[in-house]
């Protein structure tokens, strides 16, 4: 038996926060699928995103959807972690993911332990931890 863990995202946006991890960290949206194409959506929710599926950073599988009646309320109780096995990569990531207004939490920086490691709260509120191999 095989099992992956995906990170499933709710969203305010999903098109454009998907974009964005595009942007930061390479990759490409596979596919889109919208409330309007489940019969008796009300016409307002027509557009949104029901479940989106992105793929970046070396195979890494991202699922998103819309808050379908509901805000999104972010927190720290989940983070997401990505590990680098060099630090121009790790980098190119952080950096990335700081863009347009991201929140670096902590700096990307050598660690006691032999590693980089920084944290960025990105603009949609996701915090990133961002690591290389020790």
């Amino acid at each position: 038996m095989t099992t992956k863990l995906i990170p499933y995202l709710m969203s305010e946006d999903a098109r454009k926060q998907a974009g964005f991890y595009v942007q930061a960290l390479g990759g490409e949206i596979q596919s889109v699928m919208t409330f309007g194409q489940m019969p008796g959506t009300p016409e307002a929710d027509q557009d949104k995103v029901m479940h989106l599926s992105v793929d970046v950073v070396g195979g890494l599988t991202i699922f998103m959807s819309e808050a379908h009646g509901g805000a999104v309320t972010y927190g720290r109780n989940i983070c997401l972690s990505l590990n680098y096995d060099n630090v121009e990569a790790a980098r190119a990531a952080f950096d990335g993911l700081a863009e347009e207004g991201g929140n670096i939490q902590f700096p990307l920086q050598l660690q006691p332990w032999g590693a980089f490691y920084g944290e960025v709260l990105d603009v949609f509120g996701v915090t990133w931890m961002i690591a290389t191999q020790s």
